[in-house]
């Protein structure tokens, strides 16, 4: 039996290694990506739907098939005003605008993605739910935003291959 070879992989990967954007663009088919500033906490799911298709032949043990895949994203954001004018972020307003209606203004258009230029980069269209996190007078403005998909979670090409901050640190001698 031979040793196996270790991996050369041995920089563990950042929880803050996403980017979150949506589509402001008004236009169809001209995406206008902007940046979902302040973001504290990043979970991207996938969830499949599983049915049971066991059949006599396989002798009483279970069979599963996947029928369907769910994907959302949970995130919490810092909410971001303007420091002079007050004004919340546009982007964060354009998530929490869209909470708030029907029909087709309340899907947007979100990509997330390796901001170190790793291959991991996905797009789709999602329904958003936005809920303050409230709490004390010494306490900081926090929401939790949920997009649900609607529909396929397409992977892109990342926006930063080549150019993220993991590949500025390698030609740099810093990884």
């Amino acid at each position: 039996m031979s040793t196996p070879t270790p991996p050369a992989e041995t920089i563990t990967a950042l929880a803050r290694r996403y980017r979150l954007e949506i589509d402001m663009g008004t236009t169809p088919g001209t995406p206008n990506w902007s940046l979902v500033p302040g973001v504290t906490e990043f979970s991207p799911k996938i969830e499949p739907t599983q049915q049971d298709v066991t059949t006599y032949d396989a002798e009483g043990w279970v069979e599963q098939v996947v029928t369907s895949l769910a994907w959302s994203v949970e995130t919490t954001i810092a909410h971001r005003a303007h420091p002079t004018t007050g004004k919340f972020n546009a982007a964060q307003e354009a998530l929490r605008k869209a909470a708030r209606t029907f029909g087709a203004k309340s899907y947007v258009s979100v990509r997330y993605y390796d901001r170190n230029g790793a291959d991991d980069a996905q797009q789709g269209l999602a329904l958003v739910t936005w809920e303050p996190d409230g709490g004390g007078p010494d306490e900081v403005d926090t929401i939790k935003v949920t997009l649900t998909g609607s529909g396929p979670l397409t992977e892109i090409a990342n926006p930063v291959a080549g150019g993220g901050t993991f590949s500025k640190m390698v030609k740099e001698g810093e990884a």
